[in-house]
């Protein structure tokens, strides 16, 4: 088996048609097709259902396409990462994260882990969802973000609950003391986007279902910064974990909510069964430190 048919087949099966993969190739069909057939045969499997108006996958397809795009990603990270260790003679430390543990103590990890000039240190930002793939294909070493996701390639530790408090436009009659989720829900609220699986979403959302309450989402966004730009423009309110507190945006003020014990994890994402490296032993040490200056209250 060939990369360039593992990279044949990920386009047949996104466009689940012959024609338009040969195009998207730049290659004529009669050639993809019999690629196609190559693999299968020496698969020993069927990958795709053929019927009249193009392609179907099989199960065993989906399954194959997973592990298609995981591995091409891994040979593409490996790649990228040996022309920047033979350019720098670096080694490189990649981590994930989501954008609102970045407001807390990850920017002082990332600083210490630059003080060794052999290292360079790239981020990505990434759901955690997206975190766990980008393991697996060797994109990342450790990820930071908010939910589980059950994974036997990846193990996740919990590195401390955070509380939530909630973005209000400044003036709002809620700033005149802690409100309660009850209060909330009479709000218009800015929302993050469900998808599928496990997600901030959810969590947030979650807290008011769980109590029978109804919410009224005004607007759904993708990022942090422009949820708390709506909040600004008095357009609702949204809830968020307490390190955002430290991004002050006029317009906008932070309350701790009425309600005791509504936090949201913080997760360290990490391959399972590899034994640490120097720099990920590193990386652990200075985790380690500062996730006990948080609990202890040294750090807010």
């Amino acid at each position: 088996m060939e990369l360039r048919h593992l990279r044949y087949f990920v386009v047949v099966a996104e466009e689940l048609n012959l024609t338009r993969a040969a195009e998207k190739l730049f290659i004529a069909q009669p050639p993809l097709t019999r690629a196609i057939k190559q693999l299968e045969e020496e698969m020993g499997a069927a990958l795709f259902i053929r019927k009249p108006r193009g392609l179907q996958l099989t199960t065993a397809g989906e399954y194959f396409l997973e592990q298609a795009r995981q591995i091409l990603d891994k040979v593409t990270a490996t790649m990228n990462d040996t022309r920047r260790i033979a350019q720098h003679r670096k080694t490189v430390f990649s981590i994930g994260f989501v954008p609102s543990v970045f407001y807390g103590q990850l920017p002082l990890m990332v600083r210490r882990l630059r003080r060794n000039k052999n290292l360079e240190i790239i981020l990505h930002e990434l759901k955690t969802r997206e975190q766990v793939d980008a393991l697996k294909a060797g994109k990342i070493d450790i990820g930071f973000g908010r939910v589980r996701i059950e994974d036997p390639d990846v193990e996740q530790d919990l590195l401390f609950d955070e509380p939530l408090i909630a973005a209000i436009p400044a003036g709002s009659p809620l700033t005149r003391h802690p409100p309660s989720m009850k209060e909330l829900s009479e709000w218009p609220m800015i929302a993050f986007p469900s998808s599928t699986g496990p997600n901030f979403a959810d969590l947030t959302q979650g807290l008011f279902h769980r109590r029978g309450l109804r919410i009224n989402v005004m607007q759904q966004v993708n990022d942090l910064q422009t949820a708390l730009s709506l909040v600004a423009s008095d357009m609702g309110f949204t809830l968020v974990p307490e390190q955002v507190r430290r991004l002050h945006r006029e317009g906008v003020d932070y309350m701790p909510l009425e309600d005791d014990n509504i936090t949201v994890p913080v997760i360290a994402s990490r391959r399972k069964g590899e034994n640490p490296n120097a720099v990920m032993r590193l990386a652990n040490t200075i985790l380690d430190e500062l996730v006990e200056n948080r609990l202890t209250g040294r750090y807010p």
